[in-house]
């Protein structure tokens, strides 16, 4: 099992910009298919990107799609998500997860370990 921490979530105004950043420690990151998810208040944690152990697959959700882009060094052991054109609807916690993943990468349940998460807010 890998240990992730999550970094760079903040406060911007729509139309804006940010990068998260999930460091990874423990033995063999380059295994594991690592995915973003997010949890609004009040909502459920849904589903937003993940990458395959190589980096040669990305998965979006269609609501991100376009506007985010996830990535992973794994000479860093980071996994990255690159948000773009923020909109008030992307605000929530973002957690950094990783499992080894070979059907239905959407689901939560399907990725065995998770960060503490971090708070991006977009502002109106």
């Amino acid at each position: 099992q890998v240990q992730l921490v999550e970094s760079g979530g903040g406060l911007v105004q729509a139309g804006g910009s940010l990068t998260l950043t999930c460091a990874a420690s423990g033995v063999s990151f380059s295994t594991y298919t690592m995915g973003w998810f997010r949890q609004a208040p009040g909502k459920e944690r849904e589903f937003v990107a993940a990458i395959g152990t190589d980096g040669g697959t990305t998965f979006y959700a269609g609501s991100v799609k376009g506007r985010f882009t996830i990535s992973r060094d794994n000479a860093e052991n980071t996994v990255a998500l690159q948000m773009n054109s923020l909109k008030p609807d992307d605000t929530a916690v973002y957690y950094c997860a990783a499992g080894v993943v070979y059907y239905s990468i959407s689901n939560p349940g399907n990725f065995a370990s998770w960060g503490q998460g971090t708070q991006v807010t977009v502002s109106s």
